[in-house]
């Protein structure tokens, strides 16, 4: 069964063409979105991937994420008429299986929608002020007033903003694995619903509960298992960003059961990054493009 792999990056060209090259397999495909900003060559990536046009200027918390992974969706759908799977990565991703595995986990889980879920309220994920409030990407003195204005007084009228159509929040990782027809009901719900991504556009970081929000509130519900799959380690303390992996995380990534394990540096990550691919040659199975970039 063929499967897509899309990779948004912005930075660390060497980490994402690793990436690229352990995905070098006749039965993927690897679609990759640049960021704007990212200052590069872009035909210094790794010629495997297909890059997705138009780049987006995104920025951290803001819409421009969802705006680009929506962008990208869309290209692929209309690239690739026939797959399982689209596993939506991190530039700093890389494979804890080789690909045989990825291959044997996937048809394991076909029909299931691996992403993480859970309700946003008093009883789930405590962050209902992200969708209850406005909150603006970049924008002027003036734009920035003026929503900090409809704020005070939603405060004052002691309401507060709810989401369109009556839809329950859910919220999750930014990083999951969808089917085909999955991704292509909820951008088909996206074209009926325009306010639904007019609504997302003032919501701090929309990009941790758009699909959630969008998954869980259709048919679709019943075929998710809340799990991405992804191997993280967060800091003590509630930093907002993942821990760098090195070498000495190997043994806790390889037990984890993930197929994918993030944050990697190319220089910081090396060990760990030699370490997968060395188990990974072991078992036989090891991307074609891996060993080197053409």
């Amino acid at each position: 069964m063929r499967q897509v792999f899309l990779i948004h990056a912005h930075k660390d060209l060497d980490q994402l063409n690793a990436l690229v090259a352990q995905l070098c397999d006749p039965d993927f495909a690897v679609y990759v979105h640049l960021d704007r900003k990212w200052r590069l060559d872009t035909a210094s990536v790794h010629p495997l991937a297909r890059q997705v046009e138009p780049r987006i200027d995104v920025r951290w918390g803001g819409y421009s994420q969802v705006q680009a992974m929506l962008g990208s969706l869309r290209r692929v759908l209309a690239a690739e008429r026939a797959f399982d799977k689209l596993v939506f990565l991190s530039a700093q991703d890389f494979p804890v299986l080789s690909n045989s595995g990825l291959k044997r986990e996937l048809a394991r889980l076909e029909g299931r929608e691996l992403i993480e879920a859970t309700p946003i309220g008093p009883g789930g994920w405590r962050v209902a002020f992200r969708y209850q409030y406005f909150h603006r990407e970049g924008g002027g003195r003036a734009a920035r007033y003026a929503c900090a204005l409809l704020n005070r007084a939603l405060r004052l009228a002691g309401r507060t903003r709810r989401l369109p159509g009556g839809l329950e929040p859910w919220g999750g990782s930014t990083w999951w694995s969808l089917s085909r027809s999955c991704v292509a009901e909820l951008l088909a719900e996206l074209d009926r619903q325009p306010a639904l991504p007019r609504f997302f556009r003032n919501v701090l970081c929309p990009d941790e509960m758009f699909f959630q929000t969008l998954l869980m509130n259709s048919r679709f519900r019943d075929r998710v298992f809340p799990n991405n799959f992804r191997y993280v380690q967060w800091p003590e303390g509630g930093a907002c960003n993942p821990r760098v992996l090195t070498e000495s995380d190997v043994e806790r990534v390889v037990a984890s059961g993930a197929h994918f394990c993030r944050k990697l540096d190319h220089a910081a990550s090396a060990g760990l990054r030699a370490q997968l691919l060395a188990r990974q040659a072991r078992e036989g199975n090891a991307g074609p493009c891996a060993s080197g970039v053409p």
